[in-house]
């Protein structure tokens, strides 16, 4: 093992990325940041420095302009990578499917190529359980469930990521590779000076709660009241964003521990189910603030319900979720004020 503890960060300056950064510092490890900036905003730099007290190492780039990319690991000697940057947007991707494939797959097919160049042999792939597509006869999800065909484009790219991914490893590459797939990450780092920051119309549920209860949006939709849910709203497994991150750095350290090739397959969760509507009761009973929302017709590409078995990250890499749905609820608020100040 190389003394430098470098771990490439691409798409270091967006949201669970930012968090992992945090997480990354205070285990020791000194992470180098590779964002162009497109789907992030540069406050998570100040934000990421302001909690840890640290200088952060920032390179501008896009992971799909390969001769800037090898620039960043000829400057490093990288002990692991972990790939968040892509575009990430289900609605978003059915709208403008070549844009995500594009994005999505060159900056994966970029890392791993040059990680192969510069012997990096600890790869964290950003996966998602969206690779799961509408799962048959079961809710909770194993790392064994068979995957369905993937409901959006931006599914389809964690799919054919993966698929990737397995197909270099079988090739005899030198290359030990964890693909967490992760459920649905919410909330805020505790201190507010990180968290959420949508660009334009937030697609995710908790941003646009907290916009509305702070009075940026007027109402929430509520895609669909007809779904064969306890409620009849969708059911994800939210998972605080702080978790998410820490699974990444329980991650590099558990391949770091491995001696051969592989590739490792791990859902990122919290084990239960919330629907669209016991979060917005949460948010208004943590935020003491009525909510204005109303219920609409369904969303193309919505799972209708789904979560994680998180049997392997305990056994594996002796990680759980260590907060609470209200955790996170709570955290998003917080932050959402802090911004709108």
């Amino acid at each position: 093992m190389s003394n430098s503890k470098y771990i490439l960060v691409t798409g270091g300056a967006g949201y669970i990325g930012s968090h992992t950064v945090v997480e990354l510092v205070e285990n020791g490890f000194s992470p180098v940041i590779v964002d162009d900036f497109r789907n992030s905003q540069e406050s998570s730099i100040d934000g990421i420095e302001r909690i840890t007290g640290k200088s952060v190492t920032l390179r501008r780039i896009d992971v799909c302009d390969f001769a800037s990319l090898e620039g960043v690991f000829s400057e490093f000697n990288f002990e692991g990578i972990i790939h968040f940057a892509a575009h990430k947007a289900v609605g978003e991707s059915v709208e403008k499917p070549l844009a995500y494939y594009r994005n999505n797959l060159l900056g994966l097919i970029n890392c791993l190529d040059l990680a192969v160049k510069y012997k990096v042999e600890n790869f964290v792939f950003s996966s998602s359980c969206t690779i799961y597509g509408e799962p048959k006869n079961e809710k909770v999800v194993t790392e064994e469930s068979e995957i369905q065909i993937a409901n959006s484009p931006y599914g389809n790219t964690k799919q054919i990521g993966e698929e990737i991914i397995n197909d270099l490893v079988a090739s005899g590459a030198n290359i030990k590779i964890l693909n967490l797939r992760y459920f649905n990450p919410v909330g805020a780092h505790f201190s507010s000076q990180i968290g959420e920051l949508p660009i334009g119309k937030p697609n995710n549920l908790l941003p646009a709660v907290a916009q509305t209860a702070i009075g940026k949006i007027d109402k929430i939709t509520v895609h669909g009241n007809d779904y064969d849910t306890t409620d009849g709203t969708c059911v994800r497994d939210y998972i605080h964003v702080t978790d998410v991150a820490n699974a990444h750095v329980k991650g590099i350290a558990w391949l770091q521990s491995q001696k051969n090739s592989l590739v490792e397959n791990i859902n990122i969760g919290t084990g239960q189910g919330t629907s669209v509507l016991e979060i917005i009761h949460t948010f208004e009973e943590v935020s003491g603030r009525k909510l204005n929302w109303e219920f609409g017709k369904r969303r193309e590409g919505d799972v209708v319900e789904i979560y994680a078995d998180v049997t392997k990250s305990k056994a594996i890499l002796n990680w759980e979720a260590k907060k609470t749905v209200k955790d996170a609820v709570k955290d998003a608020w917080n932050w959402e004020k802090r911004i709108s100040d």
